[in-house]
């Protein structure tokens, strides 16, 4: 394993280029790739189930590249650019058909972009310039007056996206991988995020984003009253107002882990690798509770700020971080160990295994003591009381995040 990677940062800037007609061909070149590969897919039977074997050969992919660059009137490297994001969709979709998650189905092209390789563009003066036919159509954009322009100095420009009206630019910014002194390790529930790193216990309130999601959702079935009525209406208020909830809860989730991944930097982020899929039941309250989670996206914001580490989730909840013993739950949050009678909440429970799974601990005598227990101490956190049903008292870290009338977000400074 390499010991320094990168961290890739992109940015966007909108331009005024018409780019339909160019767009429209780059969409139908990259499903004719997408049909082209999906008709050569050998289906190899496995146990009950056919397995897709999709076709990497480098004979293949010539005789693609030249069947697609026949009626291809641009630069041609964007039929390298199709063929790679081809492969990447597909390669996507037989992972979640793997997993059960996708039928088969052949993916359609929706989206009208353009993958722009480092081949199709250079840099000079802080300004890009895009090649799309040679010799003849080219775009350029200006960096120099870019509002990130500070934020990327010493990194390396990358692959660019070009869309109808903003172009995405990317950036890599080298990160080193060696294992960090410092760890964070986060339990992700449904109205909160509670962390344990040598700073102690930080728990964040993730109930305004919750808030947010009723809200946007009560909204909805209000609308769904007038389709029957005034249906043009109703569709474009519904359109209206699920964008607005969209772009709340990333603005939100964006504050969020700009000011976690401020507060701990430097830190590698551990964090429970849950799937959705396999939380859904029978019972439709459950079900519509789970799907309004924003766990995945938290995860993918971070990671474009941090160092992330994805970890197994499975009895993080139900062992005994100080003996490994099973645990039950009393009353409310509140857990105790079988075997040894520790009395703790659930989630903090969580955190401490998730955090000794980051360090390859296990859960031991002497491991709580010399390491667990100082962290404890540190943000105030006892787990001695008298009552059964007491939860343990804590004076946590938090991030306290407040949700206005109107919808609207914003992050307080941390409370010490």
């Amino acid at each position: 394993m390499q010991n320094s990677s990168y961290k890739i940062l992109s940015y966007k800037m909108k331009h005024n280029y018409d780019v339909k007609e160019f767009l429209n061909s780059y969409r139908y070149l990259l499903q004719r790739a997408i049909d082209t590969i999906w008709d050569n897919i050998e289906w190899r039977k496995k146990g009950k189930r056919l397995i897709p074997i999709i076709p990497k050969s480098r004979e293949f992919r010539r005789n693609l590249r030249n069947k697609l660059l026949k009626d291809w009137s641009y630069a041609s490297h964007y039929v390298d650019s199709a063929i790679k994001t081809a492969y990447s969709i597909l390669n996507s979709w037989r992972r979640n058909y793997i997993k059960g998650k996708r039928g088969r189905n052949k993916p359609t092209v929706r989206r009208k972009f353009v993958r722009v390789k480092e081949t199709l563009y250079r840099y000079r003066d802080g300004k890009i310039i895009i090649t799309i036919k040679p010799r003849e159509i080219y775009l350029e954009s200006d960096l120099t007056r870019a509002w990130f322009r500070k934020r990327v100095n010493g990194c390396d420009l990358g692959e660019l996206i070009l869309k109808e009206n903003e172009l995405i630019i990317t950036y890599r910014e080298p990160i080193n991988l060696i294992n960090p002194l410092r760890k964070v390790a986060w339990d992700l529930n449904l109205l909160s995020m509670d962390g344990v790193s040598d700073k102690g216990w930080t728990k964040i309130d993730l109930k305004p984003l919750y808030t947010l999601h009723i809200i946007y959702e009560n909204k909805r079935r209000k609308i769904q009253k007038l389709s029957k009525t005034k249906p043009k209406t109703a569709k474009r208020l519904m359109e209206k107002y699920s964008k607005r909830e969209k772009n709340r809860v990333r603005d939100f989730l964006h504050k969020l882990t700009t000011k976690l991944t401020k507060e701990f930097k430097g830190y590698e982020h551990g964090f429970e690798n849950l799937e959705k899929q396999g939380m859904f039941n029978s019972r439709k309250t459950h079900n519509r509770v789970i799907s309004k989670q924003n766990w995945k996206q938290i995860i993918q914001l971070i990671s474009y700020k941090a160092n992330v580490r994805l970890l197994n989730p499975n009895y993080s909840t139900k062992t005994c971080p100080r003996c490994g013993g099973r645990i039950k739950r009393r009353k409310g949050q509140v857990l105790e160990c079988r075997r040894c009678g520790l009395r703790i909440d659930r989630q903090l429970n969580a955190s401490i295994n998730l955090y000794l799974r980051m360090w390859g601990f296990l859960p031991s005598m002497k491991v709580w003591v010399e390491f667990i227990l100082p962290i404890l101490r540190r943000s105030g956190v006892t787990l001695k009381g008298d009552e059964t049903d007491d939860l343990p008292l804590m004076n946590p870290e938090r991030v306290e995040v407040d949700v206005s009338q109107d919808g609207r977000t914003s992050i307080k400074d941390y409370v010490r």
